[in-house]
């Protein structure tokens, strides 16, 4: 048995770089061995990494999975390339880790899951945030059902801030062409991943998205969304890029409780007795059920990115779960397609999305791909560390 997973790496951007200093340095079951990339000034960078001197640079991702030189791939290049690479990786007999999202739209990555699945190796994609003993709790506690049903959920994520320099800062970012969408595709998954994976998927959503509204760029960088659940329950999502100082909570009201992740803390509140219960039962008219408060943000490692990658290795090495199944990432793209679709149309979008809607999405996405402006980039270092 191997001691350690060779990871080969597409995409030396920002993130790459960062992945590759994770590889070298943080990942016992782990390491780097080799890139595809042409770039010389990111292959400097990498030489300038601890260990990486010592890593192979091929020119083209098909030359690194063909070289026997690699385990597996983690792909991190713009999201228009993730489908195709990784389906030549799944070809090559190549397991991937895949950053999010993993694909653009809805229908090729329902593609990528049948590669997936037809070539029957690892798959799996980039969410950090799952690593997070507060979400792990957050799902745990809806999931055991202690809680009773959902009855309402309200996700602000707008300190996801960005300045016009990061979206210069790459000739790529921000376009509809070679970017495919913006806050919902870059920043958001995340928080769309943990909000579907935490409350489960909504069977529509109405949608307002700003394009452009706060940057100089054609892509959304504001978000309002409404959905409606299952059994009746009702959400909202709310992201941006352009507020200060700008608010990350997550709060579920349940029929037993009700959860706030807010400033680094999660607060659980109970009713002495279930809300729908004292709804039935309370004969005084004014009243509620007496409340009690109390903080359990769980005490635990927040391993992110290496998490992530550790856990991946380990699931190759011993047969342990990843952290997040690649197919998994089908889920949070389609809220973010269907949010667009529902801002460009004016109209409620059922989910799972229709074969149609699908369809729609996909004409209206190349539609304005073919008019997307060209950009030169204005790079600038971009610290991964300041993001999440």
């Amino acid at each position: 048995m191997k001691e350690k997973v060779r990871f080969g790496l597409v995409g030396l951007g920002a993130m790459g770089l960062a992945h590759a200093k994770t590889l070298l340095t943080a990942v016992p079951e782990a390491t780097l061995s080799a890139v595809a990339t042409r770039n010389a000034p990111h292959i400097a960078q990498l030489r300038a990494l601890p260990g990486g001197d010592g890593v192979r640079v091929f020119d083209t991702p098909a030359q690194m999975y063909g070289s026997g030189e690699i385990d597996a791939v983690l792909i991190a290049s713009p999201h228009r390339l993730h489908v195709a690479q990784a389906t030549e990786a799944f070809a090559a007999g190549v397991p991937v880790l895949l950053e999010k999202p993993t694909g653009v739209f809805t229908r090729e990555v329902r593609a990528l899951n049948a590669s997936a699945d037809k070539s029957g190796l690892p798959f799996g994609v980039m969410f950090n945030q799952r690593t997070s003993p507060v979400y792990r709790r957050m799902r745990e506690l809806v999931a055991s059902g202690e809680l009773g049903e959902l009855r309402r959920t309200s996700v602000i994520i707008t300190d996801w801030f960005r300045a016009q320099s990061y979206y210069d800062s790459g000739a790529w970012r921000a376009t509809w062409r070679h970017d495919g969408g913006g806050v919902l595709l870059n920043q958001a998954p995340h928080n769309l991943d943990l909000w579907q994976w935490i409350c489960g998927m909504p069977t529509r959503v109405h949608a307002f998205c700003g394009m452009g509204r706060w940057h100089d760029i054609e892509v959304e960088d504001d978000v309002t969304a409404y959905v409606e659940y299952p059994n009746g329950a009702t959400g909202t999502f709310v992201t941006c890029t352009g507020e200060a100082a700008g608010t990350n909570r997550f709060e579920i009201s349940l029929d037993g409780g009700q959860l706030v992740y807010e400033h680094g803390r999660l607060t659980l509140s109970r009713p002495s007795v279930p809300a729908s219960q004292f709804i039935r039962e309370y004969t005084g008219g004014f009243g509620k059920p007496e409340i009690r408060s109390a903080d359990i943000t769980p005490i635990g490692e927040y391993t992110m990115h290496a998490g992530v990658l550790r856990a991946f290795a380990r699931h190759m090495l011993f047969g342990e779960p990843m952290v997040a199944d690649g197919r998994e990432g089908l889920e949070s793209l389609s809220l973010a397609n269907a949010m667009l679709l529902s801002a460009w149309t004016g109209e409620t979008v059922a989910l799972p999305m229709s074969e149609a809607d699908d369809a729609r999405y996909e004409a209206m996405l190349a539609s304005r791909a073919a008019k997307s402006r060209e950009k030169t980039a204005r790079p600038v270092e971009l610290d991964v560390n300041k993001s999440f």
